[in-house]
């Protein structure tokens, strides 16, 4: 067995369906046509960070070592609680790349995995952040200069809204029910404090993502590679960041990254 080629978080496009891609080198390897078919992920138990690259024994959050999990700007606080981001103050991990993820234009949004949810995304990341969270549908509530203004509106709407997304809800045939979100985008206006409001888009339209699967499992099982490392069998679909296959076995991709893997 070889190395293998270390996973990151999958790439995805929007294109009718969305499609899927493994990032590897020297070119990406695409999912679509593993759907309905025989696929397996395979660990080959070497484990390197995604921010240095360095071969380590264990990895901290999504793929990080320990130094890179303490200093990395793409490990920060700020990452998972918006709120806290100093970006537009020149200050961070590193300013520089701060300025160039953060101190700049993001949106406020809400999506449908099931339930209503509140989120924050560059403008840039749009769509793919609702795609990696298995959003049926998203819409826009509110656009700003910079990351932590974004964080102030959307802890304001977590009184209101929840803020994780449930994953075995998600892995689910969801409709898209667009008329929920134009309903809590009423209801958010409302919550929110009224020194917020200006940044608060009232007419924005709705985005519906349909995802490439052949059939939902009646229950899932997630696996990881450290205590499974082998997962085979007919490929039924990919939604969110996960991979699912016919025996209801589901793998979250992004949340094995740095593991190094074997395909096909």
């Amino acid at each position: 067995m070889g190395d293998g080629q270390p996973l990151f978080k999958m790439l995805a496009g929007l294109s009718g369906t969305v499609t899927y891609a493994l990032p590897f080198e020297p070119q990406p390897f695409e999912l679509a046509p593993f759907i309905g078919h025989q696929f397996m992920v395979r660990s080959t138990g070497v484990l390197s960070c995604v921010s240095c690259g360095k071969r380590v024994k264990k990895l901290f959050a999504q793929g990080f070592c320990y130094p890179c999990f303490t200093s990395a700007p793409e490990a920060a606080e700020c990452i998972v609680n918006p709120e806290l981001c100093r970006a537009h103050l020149g200050e961070g991990r590193d300013p520089e790349w701060e300025i160039a993820h953060h101190a700049t234009e993001h949106v406020v949004y809400l999506s449908y995995t099931g339930n209503v949810k509140v989120g924050v995304t560059r403008s840039t990341q749009v769509p793919v952040r609702w795609i990696d969270q298995g959003a049926v549908a998203a819409l826009v509530i509110a656009r700003v200069p910079y990351r932590q203004l974004a964080g102030l509106i959307e802890v304001d709407l977590k009184r209101a809204f929840a803020d994780k997304t449930n994953w075995r809800a998600m892995l689910k045939q969801v409709p898209p029910d667009t008329d929920a979100l134009e309903s809590a985008r009423g209801h958010a206006f409302h919550t929110l404090r009224g020194d917020l409001q200006q940044h608060f888009l009232r007419n924005e339209e709705p985005m519906v993502i349909d995802f490439p699967v052949l059939a939902y499992p009646p229950k899932v099982t997630s696996v990881s590679l450290e205590k499974t490392p082998e997962v085979s069998g007919r490929l039924m679909g990919i939604k969110g960041q996960y991979l699912m296959w016919e025996d209801g076995r589901v793998l979250n991709v992004r949340n094995h990254s740095g593991f190094h893997v074997e395909v096909g």
